[in-house]
């Protein structure tokens, strides 16, 4: 019940956030926002979680889950609404900033949640439900602002996206007041050092899943950065776009149901490097592509390597994270990604308003090349070793 709770919770919260993602670009770029204008706004979304992620999760290790997840749901709520209210460029930068560091809160606290429920065989099939929660949503947001802008207006789809975490707010509260209700999973006395973020970083097995963590989420983030701006550049409509990306949310949604069939087979590195590799393939061939179709196909190639990764990313963060500071470890997988959120359309949008978007593609495929190889070299070693 709690996992079905969680993963019910997830969808409608997490495409508001992906929704407002979308609906944050096009209203921008509609508003004449310049490439690089549009990149601030995409870094804003993860830039207070690059700074607070860390102290999130400790903050979770220590008192649960349940207040910081009613919390963060009511931030989510006002920053959707605030571009229907005033509908100008400023109030975007605080929107982006409100939204993005209140899901920030809600997905530490969701994957705290879900880690802690069941024994070591049952987490990565929890994760992998988790996973395919996190598909439905973001098919759903894309498509939702997409589709919304074009019948609704900008402005009024920002009040459509507002209504579904209000909805799993009000829906959800009874389950949500018996989340998580564990506290003090970590003993700290005056006899026990307090807690070094160092400490985890120097474990290098954590520390190669926090690198690998970083290279997936670019190249998931800036698929919602790029994309939007390529479709706009070759002339696509909003609800094409928004459908495109959906697209992207529905192939990561359909490896994530096939993942059970192959995970036996290839381990978690094996599967971390097929991801990279193939999302390095199928970014080098974006600047290529024109068409509908062709933008399609690409985003579901890209969204069948990417989406068999998060999963199997969290297996192991659990696996090899000292008991009692999961939420801890989880705030530095956040702030790994927050990092990539902020700086990534950042420079990409300069790079972007300079030179056009097609050397941040090449960029960006040359980067997950890279992290590939060293994701084979893992996975190699790894297939050498027994099964856990």
């Amino acid at each position: 019940m709690q996992l079905r709770s969680a993963i019910a919770f997830t969808i409608l919260t997490h495409a508001a956030f992906n929704g407002s993602r979308v609906a944050v670009s096009l209203f921008a770029l509609k508003l004449s926002a310049s490439p690089l204008t549009v990149g601030i706004l995409m870094s804003l979304y993860a830039a207070l979680p690059m700074l607070l992620s860390v102290h999130a999760g400790r903050l979770m290790d220590r008192i649960g889950t349940r207040k910081p997840v009613v919390f963060s749901t009511l931030c989510l709520i006002i920053g959707v609404t605030l571009p229907w209210l005033w509908p100008h460029l400023s109030t975007l930068f605080f929107a982006s900033c409100l939204i993005g560091t209140a899901f920030m809160l809600l997905h530490v606290a969701i994957n705290n949640i879900v880690g802690a429920l069941g024994d070591a065989a049952q987490r990565t099939v929890n994760f992998s439900w988790l996973a395919l929660g996190f598909s439905v949503s973001g098919f759903l947001g894309p498509m939702l602002a997409g589709f919304g802008i074009d019948t609704l207006g900008y402005t009024n789809t920002f009040g459509l996206l507002a209504t579904l975490p209000t909805l799993a707010l009000v829906a959800l509260w009874p389950k949500i007041r018996r989340l998580s209700q564990h506290k003090q999973r970590m003993s700290v006395t005056t006899n026990n050092p307090p807690p070094r973020v160092m400490d985890l970083l120097s474990n290098p097995r954590l520390r190669a899943v926090f690198i690998a963590s970083g290279l997936l989420s670019m190249g998931w983030d800036l698929y919602t950065f790029l994309i939007p701006i390529h479709g706009s550049h070759i002339g696509l409509s909003a609800s094409t776009i928004g459908f495109i990306m959906g697209m992207f949310a529905a192939a990561t949604f359909a490896v994530r149901l096939l993942l059970p069939l192959f995970s036996g087979r290839l381990r978690e590195w094996q599967l971390i490097a097929i991801a990279l590799l193939v999302s390095a393939t199928i970014y080098a061939l974006f600047p290529f592509s024109h068409s509908v179709s062709t933008l399609i196909v690409l985003s579901c190639v890209l969204g069948f390597g990417l989406g068999c990764a998060q999963p199997m990313v969290m297996s192991l963060l659990y696996a090899v994270t000292p008991a009692g500071r999961q939420g801890e470890a989880i705030g530095i997988r956040t702030t790994v990604l927050s990092t990539s959120s902020t700086f990534l359309p950042l420079a990409s949008g300069a790079l972007g308003a300079a030179l056009g978007v097609t050397p941040v593609f090449w960029l960006l495929a040359g980067l997950l090349l890279v992290g590939g190889w060293a994701a084979a070299r893992k996975g190699w070693r790894q297939r050498t070793t027994p099964q856990r």
